[in-house]
């Protein structure tokens, strides 16, 4: 790949500029919104202007519901030889493009998933996409340089391809992001008319819970409206986990000693399930959670504390899989979760204590 055109400049379509550019590809950026474009471009993403001759590559980054003519815009005037988007929706557009008379043996969805709370070009990294999953939506007449075309955009901006149908990836991104964020703004409002001194004994658990509910709605509304019936499905079987849990609880609270134990069994099973699909989900390496210990130390607010506590452990031989930081409030000292492999677990307790961290 020589050339690429990116139209939209906002966190993805910029990270991908960002991500080609770093790899030698001459990047031409187009926005709706001159002062976007201005910012990446500024960012080293690439020039504002119209390329010189027909481009290798044109990746249309832009809300779901505006990929369709976007897609066949570009296609008219010829700019590229190859075309993809990065909607996260699939099926929609794509039927949407075809009926407005869209190439698609040279086009192919795309969608990487990977992103940020946080929008615009700013936020962009070139390595945005490092080791994250990116879905290639083709068709039974998606030409084969197309493919190749896409699954190059997918090496260079260091993402995993995966090969999907385009209603099995709606699904899935339903199951794994549209409908989590959903439940996350929903436990995120409660908290809006909670009294301060409630909210302020938030840890860890809700904060990682409600992370995403921090992004932007305008841009959820767009995606969400491109898989609505998928994502009230989702949320119509999650409304029946919903209600066992009310009957449940409601079961526990009550005087009678048979009525509190049947309540009882159904919020267990209800949060046996859970920890059995929270199980499923891949790690690093693709590894399920089962097979890592977690060790917990406590850790001051000080400068290169961090990296004294990586120090050690790499003293004593063991590899951290993944660390999590949980601040105390009000208090300078903190909580350092690390991951590692099971059989390493006392190796590393012992060493940290020795080396005089407090364990919990």
């Amino acid at each position: 790949m020589e050339d690429a055109l990116v139209v939209g400049t906002g966190l993805i379509g910029t990270s991908v500029a960002l991500a080609l550019r770093a790899h030698g590809v001459s990047v031409y950026l187009r926005d709706t919104d001159p002062t976007a474009a201005r910012i990446a471009s500024s960012l080293g993403a690439g020039a504002v202007e119209d390329p010189p001759k027909t481009v290798d590559l044109a990746v249309v980054a832009v809300p779901p519901a505006l990929v369709p003519d976007v897609l066949v815009r570009l296609q008219a005037e010829g700019v590229a030889r190859h075309y993809t988007d990065v909607a996260s929706v699939k099926a929609r557009p794509q039927q949407d493009a075809a009926a407005l008379g869209c190439d698609d043996a040279r086009h192919i969805g795309g969608h990487p998933l990977a992103g940020s709370e946080r929008s615009g070009p700013l936020a962009a990294r070139a390595d945005l996409f490092d080791g994250y999953h990116w879905v290639l939506t083709p068709t039974t007449g998606t030409d084969t340089e197309t493919l190749n075309a896409a699954l190059e955009l997918v090496a260079m901006c260091g993402a995993v391809p995966v090969l999907m149908e385009a209603a099995a990836h709606d699904r899935a991104v339903g199951l794994v992001s549209h409908a989590p964020h959903l439940v996350a703004s929903l436990v995120a409002a409660l908290l809006e008319p909670a009294e301060e001194r409630m909210v302020s004994l938030a840890g860890s658990g809700v904060r990682d819970l409600t992370r995403t509910a921090a992004a932007d709605p305008g841009l959820w509304v767009d995606i969400l409206d491109a898989n609505a019936l998928v994502v009230a499905d989702l949320l119509e079987e999650l409304s029946e986990g919903l209600e066992d849990a009310v009957m449940g609880l409601r079961a526990m609270g009550a005087t009678d000693e048979d009525k509190r134990s049947e309540g009882a069994r159904v919020v267990e099973g209800l949060l046996r399930r859970g920890r059995a699909g929270r199980a499923r989900i891949a790690t690093k390496h693709g590894t399920v959670p089962e097979r890592y210990e977690t060790v917990t130390v406590m850790i001051g607010d000080q400068p290169g504390e961090l990296a004294r506590l990586f120090t050690d452990a790499s003293r004593a031989g063991v590899n951290v899989e993944d660390v999590h930081l949980e601040h105390s409030a009000g208090r300078p000292t903190g909580l350092v979760q690390l991951s590692v492999a099971r059989e390493l677990h006392e190796v590393l307790v012992t060493a940290l204590r020795k080396r005089g961290w407090r364990h919990r």
